[in-house]
């Protein structure tokens, strides 16, 4: 008996990837096991392994497309000798790759959204799209609700069960509240493209990866009232422990150390065990409730082509100097080479983004949800500071705290980065 072989969700968020290229041919033999394909999502390259055995009779999206929808039919996997029907197997329209024209936006057709969940977007009778899951819709027909009326409370707005449960039958669509403001949209492409002079300009269209940056971090800041707290960190006691360690470092037989401690090692040790010492901080805000973490899952945002990836050192706050460096070296490398699996970049209770390395001596951070803080790093350097009355040289780096105040309010930040700045400022009290 045939079986199709469906394009997979390899992260909670994905909607879409890139079918990179087949491993396998039409004709081949497969057996469970067997990897058939490379698919790209906006963070990695994943492979896509068999779970029948059989013969891969037919292939229905090609290597190379581009967004191809989560849960698409993309091969027919069959018995040996076993003649399919693959009309019921065909796959839905991918948007086609594009290439960067000059001084033109070339326009693409692409299918309704679809999620794993099997949740698709229609088109209300003023051009907006509700999102409803297919429960939903169905029991709002049977009520006699009009589903363009009522409100989601779902992720993103998406309607619900409950939400229909609620709503009256028939009940029209809300209305904008009386005296409300409204908020102009952005302007279109063709609006943008008319401000600048013709032929002056490349178009190099949106790659998958920054597309789901401008979505996130869009949601982000208007999901979520940012705060910041800035406080300044006195390096020197860090620097010379530092020195100290790295100059201990075992080597191998041709000299070459185990491991070389870097300040944003120490970074990562002091928020994961601030964290701790502040667990109201270590949180994360869902509408029915506070999460609270029982460890520190760091994520520290990597700077990759096209991007950056925020992978995550679990449980930080239990691990060395030498094990964090030497875990964000590896992590570091295979981010890069877009080689992450998704439960090494997802969750985590709050992340570190270093920019001092670049000369940024300081700046704030966009919260990443579902985190409720990140720490923004600037660069160390010699200032001069007043301690016990006189003027002194000192080296120092500035750090700015985002957080989510749904549920870490002022005082609880300050009250993190001070540890934070704390730990830094005695970095031996991470080591007792």
């Amino acid at each position: 008996m045939s079986a199709t072989v469906l394009m997979p969700a390899l992260s909670p968020t994905m909607e879409k990837g890139k079918l990179a290229k087949w491993l396998k041919k039409e004709g081949d033999k497969v057996k469970s096991g067997d990897i058939l394909a490379e698919i790209e999502t906006d963070k990695a390259t994943m492979e896509v392994e068999a779970i029948d055995e059989g013969v891969l009779a037919k292939i229905l999206v090609a290597g190379g497309t581009d967004d191809v929808l989560v849960n698409t039919p993309i091969a027919v996997i069959a018995a040996e000798g076993e003649k399919v029907d693959v009309s019921a197997a065909a796959p839905l329209p991918a948007v086609p790759a594009t290439s960067p024209v000059k001084g033109e936006d070339k326009k693409v057709s692409a299918p309704l959204p679809f999620s794993p969940q099997g949740e698709v977007a229609r088109s209300a009778g003023g051009g907006e799209r509700i999102f409803a899951s297919p429960l939903a819709r169905r029991l709002a027909k049977e009520k006699g609700v009009d589903i363009s009326s009522v409100h989601g409370s779902g992720p993103h707005g998406r309607i619900v069960v409950k939400d229909v449960e609620s709503a009256k039958p028939g009940a029209a669509p809300a209305a904008k509240a009386a005296g409300a403001p409204s908020i102009a949209p952005p302007p279109s492409d063709d609006a943008t493209l008319k401000l600048f002079e013709p032929g002056s300009f490349d178009l190099v269209p949106h790659d998958g990866m920054r597309k789901v940056i401008a979505r996130r971090l869009t949601e982000s800041k208007q999901h979520v009232p940012h705060f910041y707290v800035t406080v300044d960190v006195a390096l020197d006691n860090l620097l010379a422990l530092r020195e100290r360690l790295n100059m201990q470092a075992p080597k191998d037989k041709e000299g070459k150390v185990a491991w070389k401690v870097s300040v944003n090692d120490f970074v990562i040790k002091a928020y994961a065990m601030a964290l701790m010492k502040v667990p109201e901080a270590n949180v994360a805000w869902t509408d029915a409730a506070m999460v609270k973490h029982k460890h520190a899952d760091v994520g520290v945002a990597v700077s990759i082509p096209g991007g950056l990836i925020t992978p995550v050192v679990r449980k930080a706050e239990t691990k060395g100097l030498a094990a964090i460096s030497q875990e964000m070296k590896d992590l570091g490398a295979r981010a890069k080479a877009r080689k992450l699996k998704p439960e090494e970049y997802t969750g985590g209770s709050g992340s570190v983004s270093n920019m001092g390395m670049m000369g940024v001596k300081n700046f704030a951070a966009i919260v990443n949800p579902p985190q409720a803080s990140i720490l923004a790093v600037g660069a160390g350097e010699q200032r001069a500071v007043v301690r016990g009355g006189q003027i002194v040289i000192e080296q120092q780096m500035s750090v700015t705290l985002s957080t989510d105040h749904r549920c870490i309010d002022g005082a609880l930040g300050a009250e993190l980065i001070g540890a934070i700045k704390m730990y830094l400022e005695e970095p031996g009290l991470m080591l007792v």
